[in-house]
């Protein structure tokens, strides 16, 4: 039995590069090519367990899954050099009704959601509130 998550994030991707269906096609899938500090430390702080928004970036502009943290950060192997990290991600669910930036935008019970405040961050955390607002608004387990 999978452990409790004890955070939750929203980890982006350009559906044209890594979407959705290719992350549940592939079951367990490295995070990688994160180039940004603040985003590399939130790889670094995700924990086995961790549950995450996968969010399509640029086209569609939405959550559409929920993915798990199956192996905790270790050198990224596409970095050619630096110190990047990923992790590994196991695709949990696609959720029945996608999220769209625009609603959560205009949703008030989503003030301050990482995303909003943080656009151009790629992997970002989620609050407890804020994670169950969105599963129930994509009508998910989470």
């Amino acid at each position: 039995m999978a452990a409790q998550p004890r955070q939750f994030w929203l980890v982006k991707s350009e559906p044209d590069a890594f979407s959705w269906d290719q992350q549940a096609a592939n079951g367990v899938e490295p995070w990688t090519g994160v180039r940004n500090h603040a985003a590399k430390n939130n790889l670094k702080a995700m924990r086995t367990g961790d549950r995450a928004f996968f969010y399509h970036s640029n086209v569609g502009k939405e959550i559409v899954g929920v993915v798990e943290v199956a192996r905790e950060a270790y050198p990224d192997p596409t970095a050619t050099s630096g110190d990047w990290v990923c992790v590994d991600m196991r695709a949990v669910e696609k959720l029945p009704t996608p999220v769209t930036l625009a609603a959560m935008k205009a949703d008030p019970a989503l003030e301050g959601l990482a995303l909003i405040r943080q656009s151009r961050l790629s992997v970002l955390p989620v609050s407890a509130a804020h994670w169950t607002h969105i599963c129930r608004l994509a009508g998910c387990r989470g």
